[in-house]
């Protein structure tokens, strides 16, 4: 009997894991980050079921729809999808190139903000409309920061111990700038994500502990004083501070309070797939930020749980194939993206479960909202293109090559 050659064993799930790789334009064999792809998929598949679910009875009243919203979610998670494929087959010399022009269409975006294209939603002014199209400049402005910040900063690696190298132009006039556009159209909660975003940027490019501190501390006093100065904010912290409260019940703590009672009335395995009660107007857009709250209602704590695990799984994922790389703004650009939307789940799920109070933050993948998905799936996209580790024929080729050129020196 004789042996079969290792190679005629990889079918099943290893072959179609490979597969997936070669989509990706992967020809390293590399398992991880098919797997990266899977788990954004599934949180996505989920999150199309439950805005079709959260947002059906809102539609309704409203006169429009049942399908309306999940439609459009549903095309803007196939145009996400499409360029997440696309970006993961660009090369990390191009990612790199795309940097500063992102950064400055990011600027220009947010800053048409405040024209008349600019538009107001729930009293924030983060959003440019376009004959019939709405987008959010902020939510692309965090992916074009994350470029731009890893683009100086492995350019600038033997120079950070100074702090006017450390600090010009990462955090003046770059981050203050793009942070400050963003808080002045009143959005605290997207401000503050991307001053976590900044943040890690220069915690993986290597940034001494000191800037950090002072940057913190400015930061800090910034968020302060803007949640200070607006009465809705000093409303939201008082009713968390007192969550619960009776007296509260029907003031700015609502949204919170019956997000609460959806997770409570779960249980275990929920009340099943669109038989939440809560979405019956009694957590307003629920389809929204409170998203979660709806899946806990109606999958129980098991539907939770598989949400973290997902997003648990991403994680360990994404820094399994950044321990693999070894190019400075590969690793940036992958270990800030993935600090982002990790980080930004937490902030979501801690804010609909009361221990953080309502800010306003998306759960990535899963809330409704076209901007939120499709930066979200490029920023995916980029960690997938930064990662991809060379086949080995061509790193044998490159070697022979720079054999050749100093053979001929």
């Amino acid at each position: 009997m004789t042996a079969k050659h290792p190679s005629i064993r990889a079918t099943g799930r290893g072959d179609i894991l490979l597969r997936i790789g070669r989509l990706l334009g992967d020809e390293s064999g590399d398992r991880t980050r098919p797997v990266i792809l899977a788990v954004v998929l599934v949180l996505a598949a989920l999150g199309l079921i439950e805005v079709a679910s959260a947002s059906s009875v809102e539609s309704v009243a409203a006169g429009r729809d049942p399908y309306d919203l999940p439609l459009k979610q549903g095309m803007w998670t196939a145009a996400g999808i499409a360029i997440m494929f696309g970006l993961a087959r660009l090369r990390t010399r191009h990612v790199r190139w795309l940097a500063w022009p992102l950064l400055g269409a990011a600027v220009v975006a947010l800053g048409l903000v405040f024209t008349p294209l600019g538009m107001t939603v729930n009293g924030n002014r983060n959003w440019l409309g376009f004959g019939g199209f709405t987008v959010q400049p902020s939510e692309f402005a965090k992916l074009a920061l994350i470029l731009w910040a890893a683009a100086v900063l492995s350019r600038k690696q033997a120079l950070l111990h100074e702090w006017k190298h450390a600090v010009v132009p990462l955090l003046l006039p770059a981050g203050a700038l793009i942070i400050g556009l963003v808080a002045l159209g009143h959005d605290l909660g997207t401000a503050m994500i991307i001053m976590m975003i900044l943040a890690a940027t220069m915690f993986y490019g290597g940034v001494r502990m000191k800037v950090f501190g002072v940057a913190g501390i400015v930061c800090t006093v910034g968020s302060l004083i803007l949640a200070a100065t607006s009465g809705n904010r000093v409303s939201r912290i008082s009713s968390w501070l007192g969550a619960g409260s009776a007296d509260d019940s029907q003031g700015v703590g609502y949204q919170a309070l019956h997000g609460q009672y959806a997770l409570a009335s779960g249980g275990w395995l929920g009340v099943g797939l669109g038989q939440s009660r809560q979405k019956w107007n009694w957590i307003p857009e629920a389809h929204n930020d409170f998203i979660f709250t709806i899946l806990g209602e109606e999958l129980g704590l098991a539907g939770t749980l598989l949400v973290l695990v997902l997003f648990t799984v991403l994680g360990i994922a994404v820094f399994k194939v950044i321990a693999r790389t070894q190019d400075t703004f590969a690793r940036i650009v992958s270990s800030s993206v993935i600090t982002w939307i990790i980080g930004q789940a937490v902030v979501n799920i801690a804010m609909v479960t009361g221990l953080l109070p309502v800010i306003g933050v998306p759960l990535p993948f899963i809330s409704y909202g076209g901007s939120a998905m499709v930066s979200s799936m490029a920023g995916v996209g980029m960690i997938l293109a930064v990662t991809r580790p060379q086949p080995v024929r061509t790193v044998r080729a490159k070697r022979q090559r720079a054999a050749v050129h100093s053979g001929r020196a």
